[in-house]
């Protein structure tokens, strides 16, 4: 089993920044397989779409929409995954969501409880 915990949602004026994180957890033979780690996010509307994710030899892709804007890392020494959102707009306010997968035949895909980011002056 794989626990995910968000935090540094909030509210920010356009223009802000904010910093997700996200600590994974659990037993070490199931974190050890998690192949991508990845942010999504859940606007009003709209379906569920990945914003940004990393596979665990570090390859990492940023989705279009905010190539300019967000940033992604991993510290694998503390066990976190990293959302910097710079130039925060409107448009990006939505509930954000950590998801690591353990790839194969049957992916197994673990969520995090979700946090909200509202973009609002």
């Amino acid at each position: 089993q794989v626990q995910l915990v968000e935090s540094g949602g909030g509210l920010v004026q356009p223009g802000g920044r904010l910093q997700l994180s996200c600590v994974v957890s659990g037993d070490v033979s199931s974190v050890k397989r998690i192949g991508w780690f990845r942010w999504y996010r859940q606007i009003p509307g709209r379906e569920r779409e990945w914003v940004a994710r990393q596979t665990q030899m570090g390859t990492t892709n940023i989705a279009e929409s905010v190539k300019d804007r967000f940033i992604f890392w991993r510290d694998i020494t503390k066990n976190t995954v990293t959302l910097q959102m710079n130039n925060l707009k409107p448009e990006d306010t939505g509930v954000y969501y950590c998801n690591a997968e353990i790839s194969g035949l049957n992916p197994i895909n673990y969520w995090g409880q979700g946090t909200q980011v509202t973009v609002s002056s």
